[in-house]
């Protein structure tokens, strides 16, 4: 199965980040993502079997363990890729809490053996694939305003013709 770790968003965040969305394919066009697929990925782990799976909860209990919510604070957009090509996504300011989880989390799951892509954590949440970026500045957007995350989640991630879709194996709450 194909997985990957994620800081889930408070509802409030990610309806805010809904609106803002909306005003962005008034000017830029791709494959705009799903409200239920906005997250900040911690640790991409690629195809796992269920031993593997089993490992990651262990590793996400332990790397959550004693932690307390983790602040959430909107610093603007940013792309990967090409601007006729990109991936466009809202940047998160670096908080220390939101470095340290990331980095506990995949300090455990190489404890435990488990590859994940290693690529330096940036801390995003991808809004439009194949975005067609136009020439220029865009349009100032109402970012949502800073909240504080509590569920970390290993998540499945299940391919088709119409995009990802997301299934939930295990949670962690932080307190």
């Amino acid at each position: 199965m194909r997985a990957f770790i994620a800081l889930e968003l408070p509802y409030e965040f990610e309806d805010e980040l809904a609106g803002c969305a909306r005003q962005l394919a008034s000017v830029v066009s791709g494959r705009f993502m799903k409200r239920s697929t906005y997250h900040v990925t911690l640790a991409f782990l690629g195809d796992i079997d269920e031993g593997e799976a089993r490992n990651a909860m262990d590793a996400l209990d332990a790397a959550c363990a004693d932690m307390g919510p983790v602040p959430l604070s909107a610093e603007g957009l940013g792309t990967f890729g090409r601007p006729r090509d990109a991936t466009l996504w809202l940047g998160l300011a670096r908080s220390t809490q939101l470095m340290d989880l990331a980095s506990r989390v995949r300090t455990e799951l190489e404890s435990r053996g488990i590859a994940f892509d290693a690529k330096p954590f940036l801390p995003h949440i991808t809004l439009v694939r194949r975005a067609r970026i136009p020439a220029g500045a865009l349009p100032d957007l109402p970012f949502p305003l800073p909240a504080e995350a509590t569920d970390v989640t290993l998540f499945k991630s299940i391919l088709d013709q119409s995009g990802a879709t997301y299934k939930p194996l295990y949670t962690v709450e932080l307190r």
